[in-house]
């Protein structure tokens, strides 16, 4: 089957510190919520005080823990991963948190982002001896964190952080403390909230919202949170400049409508995308659909501004790509039909304005406007609130290369006609952040304009996959993961 080719997710991540609960329950269902944001493994570390505990599976949260592994979970201090590969192969030995470290220097750290010199950091951990047994980058900079100099986690994470090139938004569990960590240019979101007299860090809002916690702040580029039984310690970046490049896309797809990010309601900010692309490329049409889910938002902006109904005539089986089983020939030659169906009793004889939130390869487009039209569509005018995805993403995105991205080498006409639209139209980059309402220059837009906000090692440029190629052999006992580490017994 040819899955849906839009940008993939990158991880979630969350952490509690929650005295009197159980921190593995929390993290369980805060996991669920950002289950959007990875859907390849998930996994649960915790802290009694005493003892760090471990368990991960692939596959969805939902069937990645029982109740018994829960109950195998004890402590009051947990972090959370939900992955999306983006170094390193979906194999269960790639699966987060990861735990390292020997002695009272161990600690467990879940990642979402990307080391741009992930490999020139596993090449000197190798080079020091340490085996490590993963492909990520993860792993390595779990690795840097321990062997760091410094009198105190803080001081060590620093220290690591001069070596770490890239995004990364970490949750930190040590045996008495829950560390959150940010890039110093924030490219992956990472937020603080308030429960109970405890406190919980999380990639999105919505994960705050599932659990009832209250939001309290995001935690700053370059800074180090420390949540421990003397209550919350937070470290500035002392080195912190003006400059910021949070992720666009994090508008744009990645982070769910009902989370906020520096501020602004990602539900509301797509709505305005919408509105801005209607703007820049109206249509006469009878019908404003949208490519579920993620384009909803930016379809309805398109609707009210433009006066033309909004109407749902894209059915999604949300099921279909949670799924390792791969589909007969007869079922793979049918493609979108697989995810997507029709209802022609809504498309019949009406000119149709798709609205989709980007195009990467175009292999889905086609066949989506195609099934518009076998189900009665008279026209099909492509929209797309995002503007063109001309360069790859190394910082956590799987963006695919440069050779697949089909902006890269056609022009927006081109495109329309391959993809058989009566017309296209992308959102400008000037409309994009007039509906975001923040400056330009607070953001990683490097997908779109090529600029990338981190040197990018020529290596990986060339590259066609930023990830290792080796994988490692799937067996039965790896398919899950529980362990006990004790403080001195490691």
């Amino acid at each position: 089957m040819e899955e849906y080719s839009g940008p993939r997710e990158a991880c979630g991540v969350f952490g509690v510190f929650a005295p009197g609960a159980e921190a593995a329950r929390l993290t369980f269902f805060g996991l669920y919520a950002l289950q959007h944001r990875g859907q390849e493994s998930a996994g649960i570390a915790t802290s009694d005080g005493r003892s760090l505990f471990l368990h991960r599976r692939m596959g969805l949260v939902s069937s990645a823990f029982t109740e018994e592994d829960l109950r195998r979970l004890p402590g009051h201090i947990a972090i959370g991963h939900t992955r999306y590969s983006t170094t390193g192969s979906s194999v269960p030995i790639n699966a987060g948190p990861f735990l390292v470290g020997a002695g009272e220097q161990v600690l467990a750290v879940s990642h979402n982002g990307n080391l741009v010199n992930g490999d020139q950091l596993r090449a000197e951990l190798l080079a020091e001896g340490i085996a490590l047994e993963s492909t990520t980058d993860t792993e390595a900079l779990a690795w840097a964190i321990v062997r760091a100099p410094g009198r105190n986690w803080v001081e060590r994470i620093r220290a690591a952080m001069e070596k770490m090139v890239g995004a990364y938004s970490l949750a930190i569990l040590t045996r008495e403390a829950l560390i959150a960590v940010r890039d110093p240019l924030g490219i992956r979101p990472l937020c603080l909230g308030r429960l109970d007299g405890g406190w919980v860090v999380a990639s999105e809002t919505c994960a705050l919202a599932t659990i009832g916690a209250e939001f309290v702040r995001e935690i700053e580029p370059g800074e180090i949170v420390v949540i421990d039984e003397a209550g919350l310690h937070a470290y500035p970046d002392p080195t912190a400049g003006p400059e910021q490049a949070m992720c666009v896309f994090e508008f744009i797809y990645f982070a769910r409508p009902d989370s906020a990010i520096m501020g602004q309601r990602l539900h509301v900010v797509r709505q305005r995308m919408g509105a801005e692309l209607w703007r820049e490329y109206p249509a006469d049409a009878d019908l404003v659909v949208p490519l579920p889910d993620s384009a909803v938002p930016a379809a309805i902006g398109y609707a009210l501004a433009s006066g033309i109904p909004y109407a749902e005539a894209l059915i999604k089986n949300r099921y279909i790509g949670r799924t390792f089983i791969q589909p007969d020939q007869r079922l793979r030659e049918q493609g979108v039909r697989l995810k997507f169906n029709a209802l022609p009793e809504v498309l019949e004889g009406k000119r149709v304005v798709l609205v989709d939130d980007t195009i990467v390869r175009g292999t889905t487009s086609r066949p989506i406007v195609e099934l518009l039209r076998q189900n009665g569509a008279r026209e099909v005018h492509m929209r797309v609130h995002s503007p063109p995805i001309r360069w790859p993403c190394y910082l956590g995105v799987d963006m695919a290369t440069r050779e697949e991205l089909i902006a890269a080498h056609l022009s927006v006409e081109e495109i329309g006609r391959a993809i058989g639209a009566d017309s296209i139209g992308y959102l400008s980059l000037e409309g994009l952040f007039r509906a975001i309402g923040l400056p330009r220059e607070r953001f990683c837009a490097a997908c779109l304009t090529g600029h990338y906000p981190v040197p990018v090692p020529p290596e990986r440029l060339l590259r066609r996959r930023a990830m290792p190629l080796e994988d490692h052999p799937t067996s039965e006992k790896e398919t899950a993961t529980v362990a006990v580490v004790a403080a001195r017994q490691c």
